[in-house]
C-alpha cells in the first residue's frame, strides 16, 4: 500500500495519474470526496469491484454506487431524461447521489444486478479526476455498517490492509455520507438524508 499526502485544494496531475493507473491495474483507492472518503475501483474490472466489497465487508447484495467525473458523463452510465437532466444540473456537482436506470454497460456486480444505479458527481476535483477515463466505484470507506471515520489513519485501522494506494487530505470537515434521492420514479424520493 502506499500513501500519498496531499490538499484538498490542489489537484496534482502526478497523484491524479498514479491513480488512475492503480484503478486501471484493478486497484483499489482510498480517496476524499465532498463528504467522506470513498473506496474506488474501476467499474468495468470485476475483480476489483468485488475486493471493495471484500474490503467493506458488504454483502455483494447490496449496490455500489458509481462517481463520474461530470454531469455530462452521467450518461454513460444511466438512462437520463430532460426532465431528470435538469433536477441533476440544479444540484451537481455536490453531496447527492442519484438513482437512475442503469445503462447496459454497467456491470452486474456493481448494481447488485439491480436495474438502477447511483451515480454521484461529487463537488471534488480530485474526486472527478480520478473518474476522468472510466467511471469509478464510490461507496463510504468503512466497514459495512460501521462507524464512518474521517481520516485515512482510522480508516486503514479500520479496514485493514486491502487498499493498494491511498490519496491523504487529512480530515474531512464534512463527515456524512451524501444525500440519496431516487430519480428513477415519476416523483422524485429522497432515500437517505
Amino acid at each position: 500500500m502506499k500513501i500519498i499526502k496531499t490538499s484538498i485544494d490542489s489537484v496534482d496531475e502526478n497523484i491524479i495519474n498514479e491513480a488512475i493507473n492503480v484503478l486501471a491495474d484493478g486497484g483499489i483507492v482510498l480517496y476524499p470526496t465532498d463528504t467522506v472518503y470513498g473506496l474506488g475501483a474501476n467499474i468495468f474490472d470485476n475483480k476489483a469491484v468485488r475486493r471493495v466489497f471484500e474490503i467493506k465487508k458488504r454483502s455483494l447484495l447490496k449496490p455500489l454506487s458509481i462517481l463520474v467525473s461530470d454531469i455530462d458523463s452521467i450518461d454513460l452510465v444511466a438512462k437520463v431524461s430532460l426532465g431528470q437532466k435538469e433536477i441533476l444540473k440544479s444540484y451537481l456537482p455536490g453531496p447527492y447521489t442519484f438513482i437512475l436506470e442503469k445503462d447496459v454497460i454497467v456491470p452486474r456486480v456493481v448494481t447488485s444486478g439491480s436495474t438502477f444505479v447511483g451515480v454521484r458527481v461529487p463537488d471534488n476535483e480530485l474526486a472527478c479526476r480520478l473518474a476522468s477515463i472510466f467511471p469509478i466505484t464510490t461507496t463510504s470507506a468503512n466497514i459495512s455498517d460501521d462507524e464512518i471515520l474521517n481520516t485515512p489513519d482510522e480508516i486503514l485501522d479500520q479496514l485493514g490492509s486491502g487498499v493498494d494506494l491511498v490519496i491523504d487530505v487529512g480530515e474531512l470537515n464534512y463527515n456524512h455520507p451524501s444525500k440519496i434521492i431516487d430519480l428513477s420514479r415519476k416523483n422524485p424520493k429522497i432515500i437517505r438524508k
